[in-house]
């Protein structure tokens, strides 16, 4: 079958055994360090800005990206400057970047795993560089939250900023381009720049873009191509280029965008769903708070006589 022939109405087999890890990668929205108080996701956002803007080649910046949040969904904020202030050498902190990335990359298509091991150890030399202006802005430009022209918004704490949503979007989006037959390297571009109008307009949510009405295709191109502005040449052709996936849904490239954006939104009501009715016992049993140790069972005597637990 030609790959632009392919029906918008039939996702791709495999996106269920995806799942649990988009969860996860979503949750470094919220996984905050004294290095990084704004969560690790603005951070890769930042450091993915500034690798495209000096020029670095978009695949190179997609794999590596990946490659450093697939390692972060296990380790966290133990990156690796925190590894070598902690003692270790650039080969022993690249070998526990590595055991994390192997471990949560399991579920991957295998090609693309091996892709992603390479690309871990593959700096760029821009550790230094400045990303666009345009990015502060999306880091501290929230969501609008669940909204709905028919009613009032819906504000869940702590809110996402667009550029959470952003680099959500473009790594998830590398991580599905195997299930469509993709090339990541433009659905990742998409997923970073899609919101780049945001730098400027607060966001309404859907019910603020119905309003809008016929001022908002106007707006939201005046205020991207503002926004491209920040870029020298060959980094703004390249945003261009991917922005053509934004208004269909008919190649590979086009789909592992937009089920990379349309799955960010939704298990992002997914996570404020399971907080709001997570349960002691889903701590203690399913997640063994008190866990193996030395010290378990008299830690699980304290719990039962403190009355907490049975």
């Amino acid at each position: 079958m030609n790959p632009s022939s392919r029906s918008t109405r039939v996702a791709p087999a495999g996106l269920a055994g995806l799942r649990p890890l988009l969860s996860e990668l979503l949750d470094l929205k919220r996984v905050r360090t004294p290095d990084h108080p704004q969560g690790l996701s603005a951070q890769g956002f930042r450091r993915a800005w500034a690798a495209l803007a000096a020029g670095v080649e978009p695949i190179r910046v997609a794999l590596r990206e990946t490659a450093l949040a697939l390692a972060a969904v296990r380790l966290g904020g133990m990156d690796a400057a925190v590894l070598h202030r902690a003692g270790l050498s650039s080969e022993a902190a690249t070998n526990v970047l590595r055991r994390s990335l192997e471990a949560a990359a399991i579920p991957l298509d295998p090609r693309l795993r091996e892709r992603l091991h390479a690309a871990l150890a593959e700096p760029f030399g821009t550790e230094d560089a400045s990303p666009p202006a345009f990015v502060e802005k999306l880091v501290r430009q929230p969501r609008a939250g669940a909204t709905s022209p028919h009613g009032p918004r819906i504000l869940m704490e702590p809110l996402e900023s667009h550029a959470d949503h952003c680099y959500a979007v473009a790594i998830s989006a590398v991580l599905m381009a195997p299930l469509m037959e993709a090339d990541p390297m433009l659905p990742f571009v998409a997923g970073l720049s899609h919101h780049l109008f945001s730098a400027e307009l607060p966001d309404a949510g859907f019910a603020g873009e119905v309003l809008l009405g016929e001022e908002l295709a106007p707006i939201v191109k005046r205020l991207t191509e503002r926004a491209l502005d920040c870029l020298d040449a060959a980094p703004a052709a390249r945003v261009k280029a991917s922005h053509g996936l934004l208004t269909h849904a008919e190649t590979p490239e086009a789909q592992a965008f937009h089920a990379a954006d349309v799955l960010d939104r939704v298990l992002e009501m997914d996570y404020h769903a399971r907080v709001a009715s997570f349960t002691l016992g889903q701590a203690l049993e399913d997640l063994e708070l008190v866990h193996e140790g030395p010290h378990q069972a008299y830690e699980q005597a304290v719990v039962k006589a403190a009355g907490v637990w049975p």
